[in-house]
């Protein structure tokens, strides 16, 4: 089974008004492939409301950081009421579009994801024991540098719908 050091509380980002969903979507989605993650789109269900477009997307996305750690990121999207609507921007007339967007983050750090602490109930003391004196700074670290990159992700999100 593989070890979780712990769920890292969840980070949302709400933004109500006028956003470029493309220009978001892509810009997150980017961001996942420059930093090397393999990411999953688990859901993309869209419905047609009579005030408009709901739209739920499910991500989830893992990259390997040593030999016994993975960094996984989950992202869900929530848009409610959305609307494409017509702007003016520098003098050009532009679509984008209008809602309740909420996009919440869920960061875990994998411990043995390759299970090679499982088979006996002394394999998994050793583990805790070497999880806890021998890399506990190691796990620290790499802890820090997730939550660092999650909010990296969470500034480029956060640039996008404040663009709009």
């Amino acid at each position: 089974m593989v070890e979780l050091d712990k769920v890292i509380p969840v980070q949302k980002i709400r933004h109500i008004g006028i956003f470029d969903f493309k220009e978001l979507y892509y810009t997150c989605y980017n961001w996942f492939s420059h930093e090397q993650y393999d990411l999953a789109e688990k859901n993309y269900t869209e419905k047609i409301n009579p005030k408009g477009r709901e739209v739920e997307i499910e991500w989830d996305a893992v990259r390997k950081v040593s030999e016994y750690l993975k960094f996984q990121i989950m992202v869900r999207w929530r848009i409610i009421e959305m609307n494409d609507v017509e702007v003016e921007q520098d003098g050009k007339k532009i679509k984008l579009q209008k809602g309740d967007v909420e996009i919440r983050f869920f960061i875990i750090l994998l411990k043995d994801y390759e299970h090679r602490w499982e088979g006996s109930s002394f394999s998994s003391w050793l583990r805790k024991i070497y999880d806890k004196y021998f890399i506990k700074s190691r796990i620290d670290k790499y802890e820090g540098k997730l939550v660092e990159e999650v909010n990296d992700l969470i500034g480029q999100a956060k640039a996008v719908l404040h663009e709009s």
